[in-house]
């Protein structure tokens, strides 16, 4: 087997068997080119059905020298998961990756707004001119529903269910849930939909996007990172945001209001509930503050 057969499988794998977005496809393939140039650049032909371990160790000893432990351990996971995928198909009897270890990380805790800082961000959105109704529409449903900047960019005039209070949100690996949305949320929608997107002469096949650039196209993930750093560096924000901080933040203050751990879980469309503690800062005093609330014997 060759390498580019076995990466086509792979990616139909993920797609079809995993419901991963093609952005996580493109991530997990990514690591095996990097296995691959490797074999290329030190003219080493073997398949991959037949690459032992000892080849792989010593590739990874070199990727470690410009890599930080994060990195490497990403790499070590999307190897790992491939050669899992070859061995569930019986293309070979083991992973080569079963005796490598991860380097140790610590669990890194996504940075926050308070909402004070969040209510900064937003009035310092220029209103006079169009964008800015957009933009505050964007930042307004990015933390009222705890969006993916992903979900936000391809958010549908059609996904959006006013009258029910829900928006439809498309997330990864095309996973549909609806999310609740604030009425404040839905009047700054409505602003930029009536008074500011009508006048925008839209691509014919954007006339369902909801947020759209100037020239009538859908917003791009970057053009999102840029609207909130340069609103960052206004109001001389001393933090390191992105549009995800908005969605940590979103199940951050839910967290500390008392809002249930699975309800959260739901409206972020997290598959584990793993996954959404890591998103939190559970702090001590909140945990206190339930037990002392709600246990029995309190």
């Amino acid at each position: 087997m060759k390498w580019q057969h076995a990466l086509k499988d792979y990616k139909h794998y993920l797609k079809i068997e995993r419901g991963l977005s093609q952005n996580s496809i493109n991530n997990y393939v990514l690591d095996i080119y990097k296995l691959i140039n490797y074999l290329e650049e030190n003219s080493i032909t073997i398949s991959p059905i037949y690459i032992p371990h000892n080849i792989i160790q010593t590739f990874l000893y070199e990727a470690s020298k410009t890599l930080n432990a994060r990195s490497q351990s990403r790499l070590i996971s999307g190897l790992r998961s491939f050669f899992s995928y070859l061995v569930f198909e019986d293309y070979r009897g083991t992973n080569p990756l079963d005796h490598i270890e991860s380097p140790k990380i610590g669990r890194k805790l996504p940075d926050t707004l308070s909402t004070k800082e969040i209510d900064q961000l937003i009035a310092a959105i220029d209103l006079s001119k169009p964008q800015g109704e957009r933009n505050r529409a964007i930042l307004e449903t990015l933390y009222s529903c705890g969006l993916r900047v992903s979900e936000l960019t391809n958010l549908k005039l059609s996904d959006l269910f006013f009258d029910e209070g829900f928006i439809k949100v498309t997330g990864k690996g095309d996973k549909q849930r609806f999310v609740p949305i604030e009425k404040s949320t839905q009047k700054f929608i409505n602003i930029y939909r009536n008074e500011v997107r009508t006048h925008i002469n839209i691509q014919p096949e954007y006339k369902d996007t909801l947020f759209l650039n100037r020239r009538g196209k859908q917003l791009t993930r970057a053009m999102i990172f840029t609207i909130i750093k340069q609103l960052a560096v206004k109001i001389n924000l001393n933090k390191s945001i992105s549009p995800h901080t908005f969605r940590h933040s979103f199940a951050t203050h839910l967290l500390e209001n008392g809002a249930d751990l699975r309800a959260i879980q739901l409206m972020l469309g997290h598959e584990s509930i793993t996954t959404t503690e890591v998103y939190m800062h559970i702090d001590r005093s909140h945990l206190k503050n339930v037990l002392m609330e709600f246990h029995p014997r309190k």
